[in-house]
């Protein structure tokens, strides 16, 4: 085989995986317009009643205008645990957190994974405590907020799902398969203990089972754990993008539509994913928050490293004014 193939070959599936670290971070939105491309008017009207339900914008000053047009622009994604016992000890916390940095001109994406332990200030309390929390205090807005202070960057919208339209898109899609690297028994969405439990394998996962996997916390580390929960969305892409039922697509919708809030407009998503489908060409750099473990008053904290956090602070002000050199990371 020439040289010169060999090279295309190299990149043609550098492209590939560009293009799956992208499609996991808006999997409800492609999903959605995934089933309104395969399926025609029916469900693209019904993709958009549904996303229109889930538009809950928040009155705040670093809001951006609802341009449709993809510019430089941040979303932070927000999972969150409100589950019943949750909602019975006191609002719901965050329980993943990651910022994505869009830069048109340079076509690149910068992924910020923010572990649920990090020490940080929460402004509107003035106080120093896990990040989680932000959501427990103040919602969403104190949320964005302390990620704001946190990164000295703007965050311009927001996505935020809970466990039930996690496990409701999978339960919709009839599980997914999934390479289980370990046996483990973890806690169920209602908290039971020990009520999930997982043998070492590649299986098909049910609602449930695959929250089990990505949520437990206790056999690794936050950084596995995140990418636990990469694998869990690629699969969720993967089923997704294969099925044939448009009653499949339309309880995948119905799950979404029932458990998201956002304050993007469906023509901005479609921007997105317009932007996300050109697809040649695109740069990724995957990031994490380096820092080490920390105990305050015997409570377990991710205490940052703060020459760290200010390269990262940084690279993020550099990537959404225009200024930065796009760098290119595969996730494997």
């Amino acid at each position: 085989m020439s040289i010169d193939r060999q090279v295309y070959k190299n990149k043609k599936k550098v492209k590939k995986k560009r293009k799956r670290i992208l499609l996991w971070i808006i999997m409800p939105i492609l999903l959605l317009i995934i089933g309104a491309t395969a399926y025609g008017g029916f469900l693209y009207n019904k993709a958009e009643s549904v996303m229109n339900k889930s538009y809950k914008p928040i009155d705040r000053d670093t809001k951006k205008a609802n341009n449709v047009e993809l510019e430089n622009t941040s979303i932070l994604f927000i999972g969150v645990d409100d589950s019943e016992k949750r909602k019975e000890s006191g609002s719901s916390r965050s329980d993943a957190l990651m910022l994505a940095t869009f830069n048109k001109e340079e076509k690149s994406i910068k992924l910020l994974s923010i572990p649920r332990d990090s020490y940080v200030h929460i402004p509107e309390k003035d106080i120093y405590t896990k990040i989680t929390h932000a959501h427990a205090y103040g919602g969403v807005k104190l949320t964005l907020e302390t990620v704001e202070e946190l990164l000295d960057v703007p965050v311009d919208y927001y996505v935020k799902m809970n466990f039930n339209a996690f496990i409701d898109v999978i339960n919709a899609l009839d599980g997914v398969k999934v390479d289980v690297p370990f046996t483990f028994s973890e806690q169920d969405s209602e908290d039971h203990a020990k009520a999930i439990t997982l043998q070492k394998g590649l299986q098909e996962l049910d609602g449930e089972q695959a929250l089990a996997f990505a949520r437990t916390r206790k056999i690794d580390s936050d950084i596995q754990r995140g990418l636990r929960q990469q694998q869990i969305f690629k699969a969720i892409l993967a089923k997704g993008s294969s099925i044939k039922s448009i009653t499949n697509y339309t309880d995948v919708m119905e799950a979404v539509g029932k458990n998201m809030s956002t304050d993007l407009t469906f023509d901005q998503m479609k921007s997105f994913i317009s932007y996300i489908q050109a697809g040649s060409g695109i740069n990724v750099e995957s990031m994490s928050l380096k820092g080490s473990d920390s105990y305050i008053d015997h409570v377990y904290y991710y205490q940052l490293d703060e020459d760290a956090l200010e390269e990262t602070k940084t690279k993020l002000k550099d990537h959404l004014n225009g200024t930065s050199t796009a760098n290119t990371t595969e996730n494997k």
